[in-house]
C-alpha cells in the first residue's frame, strides 16, 4: 500500500515549509481522511480522540483556503475567517501554539480567546486584523456582547471537542454563537465520541456533512497497562515507589479531586520529587507556568485532575499513572492516551483499592482485555485500608455499602 505524505495534499509553499519543521512526516489517520475533504469545502463530522493529530487536521486545510485567497493585505480589517472553540483555556492555548507555528512563514495572524484573564489584550486582537482564533464559548460570548468582535467574513467553523463542550455546559453558548454566524460558512465539528447529543448539535450547525471516523482500538496498542493493587492509606508510598524508577521521566498522575491533587503534590515535594500541579481552583497563570514547567523537563510529575486535563496535549509523556482510578470507564481510556500518543510507547499504571474492583471490571470490559496485575515491594496488597483513617476511604467505602443495599422504599 503506498504511503501518503503532505506532498500529496498540494499544500502552499510557505504552509509546507512549517509542516517540514514541524517535522510532520507521514498523515495520521484522521489528517488522511479529513484534509482532502476538508480541502473542497464539504461539512465534517469527525469522530476522532486526542492525540490522533486531529488539530492539524482542521488547521492545515483551513489555512490552506486563506492562503489560496487574496493576500491579506486586500482583506477587510478585522477580517475574522476561521473560528475553532474548544472547551478549555489549556486546549485553546495548545491549538493556538499549532496554529502559529503552521502560519510562521505566512500573514496571518492568530490570536486565543479564553477565560481566567482580562480582556483588554483580548480585545485589541479581536480588533485587529485576525484571520483565526480560537476561543472558549464562554469567553467568546462576553466578546460578543461587548460588541468587540464581527463575524461577517467568516468562513470557516471548528468545533473541536464538541463532547467536552456539551459535558461543561457549553451548549446554550455554542447556540447563541452560531447565531451570529454566516450561514454560507464551512462547518467541521469533531467529537470523541458520537452520541446522540452530538448528533443533535451536528444537525444544527452542519449541512449535510461529510462523516468521518478513524478506527482505533479501545488503548492504542503501545500502551503497556499495569494495575497494582494498593491499600488506600498506601498510595502515595505506592507512588513513590513507583516513581523511583528513573525511567519515568515525564509522569502525568490523575487524581479525583483538587484537594488530592494538592496533597499528592505536597508529599512528592517533600519526597524531593520536581511536581507540579494543574486544576481548577489554579489561576490561568499558574496552569500555564505548570505545564511549560512539566513540558521543558522542570516538573518530572504533573498532577492533575480530570476536568483540568482535558487540553493537557504534551509531547513525550512517558508514564500515566492514575493515583484515583477514574469514575467512568471512558475517562480511563482519555487518561491513559495521554501517553503513547502518535504510536509512541508509553505506560499506563493504576493504583487499584479494594473498593475500585467494580469500576476495573467496567475497564477491562471497556478496553477488552484482562488488565495484568504486579505487587510492589513492601506494600501489603491486604492490609486493612483502616488502619490509618482515610477520609476518602471512608466516604467510598459508604457510598458502596449504599450502592449495594436498596433502599427499604424503593418499592413503594
Amino acid at each position: 500500500m503506498e504511503i501518503m505524505s503532505f506532498n500529496t495534499f498540494g499544500l502552499d509553499a510557505r504552509l509546507g515549509k512549517s509542516v517540514a519543521l514541524l517535522g510532520f512526516e507521514q498523515p495520521t489517520p484522521i489528517q488522511s481522511a479529513t484534509i482532502p475533504v476538508a480541502l473542497t469545502g464539504q461539512d465534517i463530522l469527525g469522530s476522532a480522540e486526542t492525540g490522533t493529530g486531529k488539530t492539524a487536521a482542521y488547521l492545515l486545510p483551513a489555512i490552506q483556503k486563506l492562503l489560496a485567497q487574496n493576500a491579506p493585505a486586500q482583506i477587510a480589517p478585522h477580517a475574522l475567517r476561521v473560528l475553532v472553540l474548544v472547551p478549555t483555556r489549556e486546549l485553546a492555548l495548545q491549538v493556538n501554539e499549532q496554529a502559529e507555528a503552521l502560519c510562521k512563514h505566512t500573514d496571518l495572524r492568530v490570536a486565543p480567546i479564553y477565560g481566567g484573564v482580562g480582556m483588554v489584550n483580548q480585545e485589541q486582537a479581536l480588533k485587529r486584523r485576525t484571520d483565526i482564533i480560537i476561543a472558549t464559548p464562554g469567553r467568546l460570548q462576553d466578546h460578543i456582547q461587548r460588541g468587540h468582535v464581527s463575524f461577517k467574513d467568516l468562513q470557516i467553523l471548528v468545533l473541536d471537542e464538541a463532547d467536552r463542550m456539551l459535558d461543561v455546559g457549553f451548549l446554550p453558548a455554542i447556540r447563541r454563537i452560531v447565531r451570529e454566524l454566516p450561514r454560507e460558512r464551512q462547518t467541521l465539528l469533531f467529537s470523541a465520541t458520537l452520541v446522540p447529543s452530538i448528533l443533535s448539535l451536528a444537525s444544527e450547525v452542519t449541512y449535510k456533512p461529510t462523516r468521518i471516523a478513524v478506527e482505533t482500538t479501545a488503548t492504542p496498542p503501545a500502551i503497556e497497562q499495569t494495575l497494582f493493587t494498593v491499600p488506600e492509606h498506601q498510595k502515595t508510598e505506592a507512588l513513590q515507589k513507583l516513581l523511583a524508577d528513573q525511567e519515568m521521566e515525564s509522569v502525568l498522575v490523575f487524581a479525583r479531586t483538587k484537594h488530592r491533587a494538592d496533597k499528592i503534590v505536597k508529599h512528592l515535594k517533600r519526597a524531593n520529587i520536581r511536581a507540579d500541579v494543574i486544576h481548577g481552583n489554579r489561576s490561568q497563570g499558574q496552569r500555564v507556568a505548570a505545564l511549560d514547567a512539566f513540558r521543558q523537563g522542570k516538573a518530572r510529575v504533573l498532577v492533575a485532575t480530570d476536568i483540568a486535563a482535558r487540553g493537557i496535549d504534551v509531547e513525550g509523556i512517558s508514564h500515566v499513572v492514575n493515583y484515583d482510578v477514574p469514575m467512568q470507564a471512558e475517562d480511563y481510556v482519555h487518561r491513559i492516551g495521554r501517553t503513547g500518543r502518535m504510536q509512541a510507547t508509553g505506560s499506563a499504571y493504576t493504583l487499584v483499592t479494594p473498593l475500585d474492583e467494580a469500576m476495573v471490571k467496567k475497564i477491562e470490559r471497556a478496553v477488552n482485555q484482562k488488565l495484568p496485575r504486579r505487587r510492589l515491594d513492601g506494600i501489603d496488597p491486604n492490609a486493612s485500608m483502616f488502619n490509618q483513617p482515610d477520609a476518602e476511604a471512608i466516604r467510598r467505602y459508604v457510598e458502596q455499602q449504599r450502592s449495594q443495599k436498596p433502599s427499604k422504599y424503593a418499592s413503594r
